[in-house]
């Protein structure tokens, strides 16, 4: 009990660009227009932040690529993104870390997350004996990736090199996992949004958020179109 007592809450990261028309979420244009792609994006990294602000933290890094904005909720530190490819960049996040508390790192395409998924995992009682986090993605990428003890020597070798948008993303990165020995607690799998089908995937599961909302709104300006579907 004394040990659950001491653990040190959880330093929560969230990697992300600022969701400006043609830099944001351009997977899904066409058939949505650059504006409503950007406020997809939008919607979807307020959710997110949203939800993370109610898990027990001891920090909120925002790990952005770009300037915040209104939707940065209070609570929240913004921290730039490195240069370099994604795996690069994901690596150099957990250096904002530091190694005593556990540092769990998510992105900005999973808006149907919820509190619960996170905060029993992440939890002092739930924790003990687990060195990392994993949350597989549908498309065969990840959405979460947690260190027990982050350190930028873990990150980089977990991370640079795995090829990242594809099909074997997560399995690359399980792989590095095993062969590091880390005992790993898997997280639920959620999809990713990337194209329109997803998105649409995504708002049914949780239709309250913001970013369903905002999808509903996109898909009756595209009524008939592919986006409507």
């Amino acid at each position: 009990m004394r040990a659950v007592l001491a653990a040190p809450p959880p330093t929560l990261l969230v990697i992300a660009k600022e969701p400006l028309p043609g830099r944001a979420k351009t997977r899904l244009t066409p058939p949505c227009t650059p504006e409503q792609a950007a406020a997809l994006a939008e919607a979807a990294l307020t959710d997110t932040l949203r939800t993370l602000s109610t898990v027990p933290a001891g920090r909120r890094l925002l790990v952005l690529d770009g300037t915040p904005g209104p939707w940065l909720p209070p609570g929240w530190e913004v921290v730039p993104q490195s240069a370099g490819g994604l795996d690069v960049r994901l690596a150099a996040a957990f250096a904002h870390a530091a190694p005593q508390a556990p540092a769990l790192l998510v992105g900005m395409d999973t808006p149907q997350l919820t509190a619960r998924m996170l905060a029993e995992p992440l939890s002092a009682a739930q924790r003990a004996g687990v060195d990392a986090w994993y949350g597989p993605a549908t498309d065969g990428g990840f959405w979460a990736l947690g260190l027990a003890r982050p350190t930028a020597a873990l990150a980089r070798r977990l991370l640079l090199g795995v090829p990242m948008s594809c099909d074997r993303t997560g399995a690359v990165l399980q792989e590095r996992l095993s062969a590091s020995a880390l005992t790993v607690r898997q997280l639920p799998d959620l999809t990713d949004v990337d194209t329109v089908h997803e998105a649409a995937r995504v708002a049914r599961l949780a239709p309250e958020g913001l970013f369903a909302r905002c999808w509903r709104s996109v898909a009756r300006t595209q009524a008939g179109s592919e986006v409507a579907g």
